[in-house]
């Protein structure tokens, strides 16, 4: 447990700032989820409408630090790598 004034106050900050990163990374993975759906039914429409949910959601969560900024954007790309298979 914290001793000192200061700490108890820092963990009370870690403590929301915890449950605000939780919901942000959720939100970002529930996007990605969404993707990766509709590339399984082979939905090339549902897939792209679901990319434009999901990218900016991706980049955000990036740049907030949820995840790391090349992180997002392989994940990016390799998403759209397999909505542009689906048009063969």
């Amino acid at each position: 447990m914290a001793n000192t004034k200061s700490a108890r106050k820092a963990a009370r900050k870690i403590a929301r700032r915890t449950e605000i990163n939780k919901a942000r990374r959720s939100r970002m993975r529930t996007a990605v989820r969404q993707v990766e759906e509709a590339i399984a039914t082979g939905d090339k429409t549902k897939a792209l409408d679901a990319m434009k949910n999901a990218e900016p959601a991706l980049m955000r969560a990036a740049q907030q630090g949820q995840v790391h900024r090349t992180a997002a954007s392989r994940k990016v790309s390799r998403l759209a790598h397999q909505i542009a298979k689906l048009g063969k």
